[in-house]
């Protein structure tokens, strides 16, 4: 490699692709290997308070661009701007 990156090759963990990335500027989620889901998080999707010990043996997992893109693009879809008024209240006659 020329240019001096350092690119290594990996799966996925949204689609499970395989993709080739940098790893110092791959986008990443905390997953730990006993549940597969972030610490804090319960199989039923709800919010609990993250165990020190799950944090410290959770490690980061690689998310291709294609599932951050898609994850964008979905939520400015369910997420829209408030709406927007010239004035209010609105101008009458």
């Amino acid at each position: 490699m020329s240019d001096g990156q350092d690119l290594t090759t990996g799966r996925c963990y949204v689609c499970k692709r395989t993709f080739t990335f940098d790893p110092k500027q791959v986008e990443t989620v905390l997953i730990d290997p006993e549940t597969r889901l972030p610490p804090g998080f319960s199989v039923l999707g709800t919010l609990r308070p993250a165990g020190p010990e799950a944090v410290g043996r959770s490690a980061d997992e690689p998310i291709c661009p294609e599932c951050v893109d898609r994850t964008r693009r979905l939520w400015e879809t369910h997420n829209p701007p408030p709406p927007r008024w010239e004035s209010w209240p609105p101008a009458g006659d």
